[in-house]
């Protein structure tokens, strides 16, 4: 029973919040190469021109996230910077926040929040 639990928690997905500005996009679970995919084509798909002006991505109920993860938040990036597109990371904690942190990540995303 607890194994059931656990992975529903661990199950990844991504909720998306548009307003007139910007927008967000809420993280959950494991975010690893099974999911890598979708979460690319997802995040490519909201920053399409017309890109909004801010995307943040809020990663506080992200529960592991690997190198393709990683990488995909990296590609993200990059197309945002392509279409002057501020991408903001929110909610790192913990392993995340240390992370992000000690391998350089977080200093590549403008105007980071650590909550």
């Amino acid at each position: 029973m607890q194994s059931n639990n656990s992975e529903s928690i661990d199950k990844p997905g991504i909720n998306v919040v548009t307003s007139k500005d910007g927008a967000l996009a809420c993280l959950h679970g494991r975010i690893d190469i099974d999911f890598s995919p979708a979460l690319r084509d997802q995040l490519v798909a909201l920053l399409q021109v017309p890109a909004p002006m801010i995307v943040s991505i809020d990663l506080s109920a992200v529960t592991h996230i690997d190198s393709s993860g990683v990488a995909t938040l990296i590609e993200a990036l990059k197309i945002a910077r392509g279409n002057r597109t501020e991408l903001r990371l929110q909610g790192l904690h913990d392993r995340l926040l240390r992370l992000f942190e000690s391998t350089g990540i977080l200093s590549l995303f403008n105007g980071s929040i650590r909550e």
